[in-house]
């Protein structure tokens, strides 16, 4: 009788364990989505990777789609606009391990460009992508669907509206959009990368320059702009403009294509 009561007790403690073993293990995540022949068609920047950094994109790729919402308004949504979403996000934060936009929970992509009503017929309609700055848009970026895909279609371009406005997200890390990336530049980098983009703006006004025009709006439409050229094609912004390229390579700590 013993025996039994001891073999019973042991079978008791031992099923305890296993439940808790099972419990406490680590739990898998889902299987990723198989993002990567649309990586390798559609985005230039993951193609120039390796083939270790490029298991690295595909797994922020799938990290950022796990939090943040990709909506359509008046357009359907498809797993090429999710690719491209997430990929202008990570181009701009793949120099760092452990960054991610984790206050981004929705990505709209409206089916044309749109004015500031959010209106897509009418006058006005310039407005091929915005960040919220508070309220209902806190955590929402608004896209035009046909800009974001123009942007990794047209390689040989220096535009990309979807990195452009997640570099907007960057530069707002410290609290202002205001083109002094301070989380990303030693502190003793800032004013020598104003009087940069400030020597930057009057060469655009004095058409010395292939820069996009736009960023002469003010210090962060600068900044977005020749991020945008910078992750686009860095070999042409290093040969043209190899002051803007060091300091862009210093800030997101990195050198695409490379």
């Amino acid at each position: 009788m013993s025996y039994l009561i001891l073999g019973l007790t042991i079978l008791l403690l031992g099923g305890l364990i296993w439940n808790y073993r099972r419990r406490n293990a680590p739990v898998s995540p889902p299987a990723a989505t198989p993002y990567r022949d649309l990586l390798q068609e559609h985005v230039a920047y993951y193609r120039a990777l390796s083939d270790d950094q490029k298991r690295v994109f595909e797994e922020r790729v799938n990290q950022f789609l796990s939090h943040t919402r990709i909506e359509g308004v008046g357009t359907t949504v498809d797993d090429l606009d999710k690719v491209l979403v997430a990929s202008s996000a990570v181009i701009t934060i793949f120099g760092f391990k452990d960054w991610s936009f984790y206050r981004l929970t929705t990505v709209l992509l409206y089916e044309d460009r749109f004015n500031a009503a959010f209106e897509t017929e009418g006058n006005e309609r310039n407005i091929l992508g915005m960040v919220g700055e508070g309220g209902a848009l806190q955590s929402t970026m608004v896209l035009s669907k046909p800009a974001l895909h123009e942007g990794f279609a047209n390689e040989t371009s220096t535009e990309n509206t979807g990195i452009h406005e997640f570099v907007h997200l960057l530069d707002k890390a410290d609290g202002s959009t205001d083109g002094a990336p301070e989380y990303l530049l030693d502190r003793s980098h800032i004013k020598p990368w104003l009087q940069l983009i400030h020597a930057s703006i009057a060469d655009i006004q004095a058409n010395r320059s292939d820069i996009d025009p736009y960023g002469m709006t003010n210090e962060a439409e600068f900044f977005a702009v020749v991020s945008e050229y910078f992750f686009k094609r860095p070999d042409l912004l290093k040969e043209k403009h190899p002051e803007l390229f060091a300091r862009l390579e210093e800030i997101f700590q990195q050198r695409p294509g490379e």
